[in-house]
């Protein structure tokens, strides 16, 4: 079976460490707040200015005014700091960050991503994106493998106009983790009850196999 958006959060979970400092883009990535290992200190920062951020309110706990840069409502956890966003961009521009995690339309072999535009759609566009990209080393895409017609989104060269280039090491899909290195992926874990033929059948870009793939564990 494919790994439900709460699993790859939890799996994308199991990369933080004690003292990052994480950002995490719209869609899947912002779950991840919600499965920080327990009592680890990690700082959450969204681009519209909130360092600190915390897990998704409660009804008793919801504040309009408290959101993240996807315009959900979030709690902040002790010790946060709200600044503007000038300052956030500043953060994320000058390496700050630990860890980012995004999701993306399309990454190829080059650790290319294209995330922020689709000819002839309708989509929220780069946002904070092409920043992060920039000043993270150590990144993470959340994606579905395919698209809804079967299309691989795992390419060997990208096709979409990109949000940048040769920044992408790792990608979590609803199959599979995957590392990105001499121009090739690289299986490293499968869902649980996905097979390699699967993955390999849904992926467009080189893809290297080892003899063992273990499943991941929840």
């Amino acid at each position: 079976m494919t790994l439900s958006r709460e699993q790859m959060a939890m799996r994308v979970a199991r990369e933080l460490q004690d003292g990052f400092y994480v950002n995490l883009g719209i869609g899947i990535p912002t779950l991840v707040a919600n499965y920080v290992p327990e009592g680890m200190e990690v700082m959450l920062q969204s681009e519209n200015g909130l360092l600190g951020m915390g897990r998704f309110p409660t009804e008793a706990e919801l504040d309009a005014d408290m959101i993240n840069a996807g315009k959900q409502t979030v709690t902040a956890i002790p010790g946060a700091s709200i600044f503007n966003s000038a300052d956030s961009f500043a953060m994320i521009r000058g390496g700050h960050v630990d860890l980012t995690v995004l999701g993306a339309f399309e990454v190829d072999v080059h650790g290319n991503i294209a995330s922020w535009m689709i000819p002839g759609k309708l989509v929220k566009g780069m946002g904070g994106a092409m920043d992060l990209v920039a000043g993270a080393d150590n990144i993470i895409v959340t994606m579905t493998h395919a698209s809804k017609h079967g299309e691989s989104k795992l390419l060997s060269e990208c096709s979409l106009p990109l949000t940048g280039k040769g920044c992408i090491k790792k990608v979590l899909t609803d199959l599979a983790w995957l590392e990105i290195e001499d121009g090739a992926f690289h299986l490293k874990e499968r869902a649980p009850g996905v097979s390699v033929e699967e993955i390999i059948e849904k992926t467009a870009g080189k893809l290297i196999v080892p003899e063992e793939v273990p499943e991941m564990t929840f």
